[in-house]
């Protein structure tokens, strides 16, 4: 089970159009097979191919690397947390109903995540509760911070408790990264934004004590939790040093969290697995790849799925066929609460 893949709708409308003002994202078709992503002023945010939106497409993939199921969410461009609560809202319920119409036509090879209009957290929890009551979806996708909000902020706790309440899980993925005006050049705010976009993510639940007074949240960090596991030394240093500064909202040490939260596998190489795997625990990774983007677990510069690749490499003390069960599946449906058994024979 893949649980980090993004997909989007072949098509909506012109949301300029609909909502009266700009800042939205459309795709322009300009071939059978490829369609350009853009803002709708006519800046060009990146090309993507037939597999972004086609199931059928997915599942051949997939059927190629026997890769039985995959977990989709949105493309975080699409999240839409500057708009008006109200449109945001409208967005999000189109791509959430989409996304579960995928579901129900291949409810063996797909899991479904929603988005929210997290600006706005009363509508946000109608909408997860519309995700999970109505649509069947399992949890929902959510960005590191939310416009000038970290996770910490308390507007925002009702979100989690409402998913606790739900036993949705909830994605964090990382977007809109901080310090972009800073990062022209390389491609940093990909590769040095988001890592740090993940470590601000969690802290700010580890310290806004969101962890410690919601106990049976079940909350999965994109990119092996980015920079994070790196430095939670660091962190907990910071925390014992500074309680002035660290310890205002949460006073448990942020290392007593480890274990409980999970993990996707992307990090692209055998040590920062072994090392997320040693700090998280075996039973808190999960394989996840952002299919279909060429910074995913992608092979042949980029183009070809190779979700599960870097774990089925593994070798050395402990990787045994049990870890690999677990990280390629078994952590996923824990963090999901879903079952096995509907998905493949075990």
């Amino acid at each position: 089970m893949d649980v980090h893949t993004h997909i989007l709708p072949r098509t909506w409308p012109d949301l300029k159009d609909r909502y009266g003002y700009g800042g939205f994202i459309k795709l322009d078709h300009h071939h059978e097979c490829k369609a350009r992503m853009m803002r709708d002023d006519g800046t060009f945010f990146r090309e993507v191919g037939k597999r972004t939106w086609d199931p059928d497409s997915r599942i051949a993939e997939s059927n190629r690397i026997r890769m039985n199921v995959q977990v989709l969410s949105t493309v975080p461009v699409m999240f839409s947390y500057w708009a008006k609560p109200e449109d945001a809202l409208d967005v999000s319920q189109m791509l959430n109903d989409h996304i579960a119409g995928c579901v129900s036509a291949n409810p063996t090879r797909f899991v479904g995540l929603g988005t929210l209009p997290m600006q706005d957290p009363d509508l946000a929890c109608d909408e997860l509760k519309r995700c999970v009551n109505e649509l069947g979806l399992k949890g929902v996708e959510i960005g590191t911070h939310v416009n000038d909000w970290t996770l910490s902020e308390p507007e925002l706790f009702k979100v989690f408790k409402t998913a606790e309440q739900l036993g949705a899980a909830i994605f964090i993925h990382p977007w809109d990264m901080v310090g972009t005006e800073l990062m022209r050049k390389y491609w940093l705010p990909w590769l040095v934004g988001m890592p740090a976009e993940s470590s601000l993510a969690l802290c700010s639940l580890i310290f806004g004590g969101v962890f410690e007074r919601l106990p049976d949240l079940r909350v999965c960090i994109a990119h092996g939790g980015g920079s994070f596991p790196a430095t939670v030394g660091r962190i907990d240093h910071g925390h014992h040093v500074r309680p002035d500064l660290c310890a205002v909202d949460c006073a448990t040490k942020p290392s007593d969290f480890l274990g409980r939260f999970w993990s996707d596998s992307l990090v692209h190489d055998p040590a920062a697995l072994n090392n997320i795997v040693s700090i998280y625990g075996e039973d808190k990774v999960c394989c996840g790849s952002d299919y279909p983007f060429p910074l995913g677990e992608m092979s042949n510069v980029g183009k070809d799925y190779a979700a599960g690749a870097l774990i089925d490499s593994m070798t050395g003390d402990g990787w045994t066929q049990e870890r690999r069960a677990k990280l390629l599946g078994t952590n996923a449906c824990d963090w999901l609460a879903a079952d096995p058994s509907a998905y493949w024979t075990m």
